[in-house]
């Protein structure tokens, strides 16, 4: 018997090395000021199939509010999840500070009854004519994070296109697989060179190209039309910049949200 535990044993403290050496620790370099340079270095974990933890249920190393050079005191680590709390103290959305332009963003995400949030990619931190910061969401194509039955947005815009998932007031998640407030929502976004693909809970919800004709025609169909909002127009129909490139965030809408198992998985 003794035998059988220590061999037990062995496996177990095996498959734990075996585990950690599949483990590596990467710099990235990510910027420390809205606009700034990617000057100060993190170390971050990447995994034997190449994604990078962007967060670790520990700390928000690498991450600062949109426009500032901290986080918000709203956006705290809780129980292994980053949360945002709804109520008094400084707000405003969060990113990861590293550009990323080809990649696998997953995550997992849950609401609080009638919780209204988002995942933007791409974003750019972009400065307005009277000194501050245009939202972040003009900049950034947006994941829909909703509760869909409690939310009145989820009613709003077109065909469901304000639902869970969805690309936000552009494409609706089909099929429209969100959990209810307080149960946990997987989700993947995929970028590739334009091509642009969001998962849900398992199933492919949402596939567009940027930067075509077809990109601009649904931007003029929604509420950022160049009608509507040129300054939003100008920075979708052009979203990532030059590069092609942008900030990974989340969206602070007032509500009580968290997220966790944030991972990315750059592409060539």
């Amino acid at each position: 018997m003794k035998k059988i535990f220590l061999t037990m044993a062995l496996l177990a403290c095996t498959a734990g090395i075996m585990t950690v050496s599949a483990q590596k620790k990467v710099a990235l370099k990510v910027s420390t000021v809205a606009q700034g340079a990617e000057s100060k270095t993190v170390n971050v974990t990447k995994d034997k199939k190449g994604y990078i933890t962007l967060f670790d249920g520990k700390n928000l190393d690498g991450w600062r509010g949109y426009g500032k050079d901290h986080v918000p005191a709203r956006w705290t680590v809780e129980d292994g999840c980053l949360k945002f709390n709804a109520g008094q103290g400084e707000g405003g959305d969060i990113i990861f500070a590293h550009k990323f332009k080809n990649f696998i963003l997953e995550m997992e995400w849950k609401v609080s009854k009638g919780a209204n949030s988002g995942i933007f990619y791409l974003a750019q931190e972009v400065k307005n004519d009277k000194g501050g910061m245009e939202p972040i969401f003009i900049s950034a194509p947006e994941c829909q994070v909703l509760d869909n039955e409690n939310h009145p947005d989820a009613k709003l815009g077109v065909d469901g296109n304000r639902k869970a998932s969805s690309l936000y007031d552009m494409i609706p998640a089909k099929p429209q697989n969100a959990k209810p407030y307080g149960e946990w929502n997987q989700v993947a976004i995929v970028v590739n060179n334009g091509t642009v693909t969001h998962f849900m809970n398992g199933a492919k919800v949402v596939t567009y190209k940027l930067w075509t004709p077809e990109w601009t025609q649904m931007l003029q169909n929604s509420k950022f039309s160049e009608a509507k909002w040129p300054v939003a127009f100008q920075l979708l129909n052009n979203c990532g910049g030059e590069n092609h490139e942008g900030f990974i965030g989340m969206q602070d809408h007032g509500d009580t949200v968290w997220f966790k198992n944030i991972k990315v998985k750059e592409l060539k």
